[in-house]
């Protein structure tokens, strides 16, 4: 009857160790998932942000053009 117990705590510890194990191993992939999903948004951002300089270039760009414009109708 005993040696039953011990065999049920064997199979719990078993289950257990496995358990984290695979815990263990889920982990580091969602790690490496989070890793690169966080270089991903660092890329975007930097396009973001070079897409900003341009807009505003763009935008002072026909800003003086519009100006110029201005000009011409006053004269």
């Amino acid at each position: 009857m005993e040696f039953l117990k011990f065999d049920e705590l064997e199979k719990k510890i078993t289950g257990l160790v496995e358990n984290h194990t695979l815990l263990k191993k889920r982990n580091l992939e969602l790690e490496k998932l989070i890793q690169n999903k966080s270089m991903e948004l660092e890329e975007a951002n930097k396009k973001l942000g070079g897409l900003r300089e341009e807009r505003d270039t763009v935008r002072t760009k026909v800003d003086s053009l519009l100006d110029l414009l201005q000009e011409i109708k006053t004269t």
